[in-house]
């Protein structure tokens, strides 16, 4: 029987939700991978801001994310609060701005972020239970903000050759007293203690195939795990 995976979504969209390059990667690989059951989650909760994609400004619309993300689930999403780890095999977070607007504050606050109450939960059940958590792009700071001690890649922690703009994100990951793994765009790192996947994705300025292949390797990792 496959692996039975939850994707958690964070909207829809780049700079305001869940990169749909991400999740659609990450959707195609476990399928590849043979994931028995993929079900999709978000929180029901405001955004906390709308982007216009086009202009790259915030407007002043209001959207929620649970009916955002459901554009990239085709409607079959269900509310975060309803996951229960012991459904599943394992659990997997693309990443995007949403992640860091409406998962959590990292936006706005940095390290001293705090993370909403069932992005917190599941991410602790997942790990009592001993199963694997995968995370890309900006979301591995969920798992530094969650789980001090842990390992996680967010890319390179220099801006080499200017393909890694957000290489300070490696440092304040290591303020919350986590390591940060340095690791290219084609790569993931497995922190085996805490069953902890994750690789860079579009922290890295790279080609989309490139992304898509580094996103496989953190699936094909999750699904070993589990």
């Amino acid at each position: 029987m496959g692996k039975r995976v939850a994707l958690v979504l964070a909207g829809c969209g780049v700079f305001d939700g869940s990169e749909i390059h991400e999740a659609s990667a990450a959707l195609v690989h476990l399928s590849r991978g043979g994931a028995e059951v993929v079900k999709i989650f978000a929180p029901n909760i405001e955004q906390r801001d709308v982007v216009n994609h086009l202009k790259g400004s915030p407007t002043e619309e209001k959207r929620n994310v649970l009916v955002e993300s459901a554009r990239l689930a085709r409607g079959n999403i269900q509310d975060l609060a309803e996951l229960k780890a012991d459904e599943f095999d394992a659990v997997i977070f693309p990443g995007g701005f949403g992640v860091a607007k409406n998962l959590c504050s990292w936006a706005v606050d940095g390290k001293n972020c705090s993370v909403n109450e069932h992005v917190n939960s599941t991410l602790q059940a997942f790990h009592s239970a001993k199963k694997p958590i995968g995370l890309c792009c900006i979301s591995p700071v969920l798992a530094a903000k969650v789980f001090p001690g842990c390992e996680v890649t967010v890319g390179q922690d220099k801006n080499v050759d200017g393909r890694f703009p957000d290489a300070e994100t490696a440092s304040a990951i290591a303020e919350l007293g986590c390591k940060h793994i340095c690791k290219n765009v084609n790569e993931s790192h497995v922190d085996k203690a805490n069953k902890i996947v994750t690789t860079c994705a579009f922290m890295c300025k790279a080609p989309l195939h490139e992304i898509f292949d580094g996103i496989g390797t953190m699936v094909q990792e999750v699904l070993k795990l589990a």
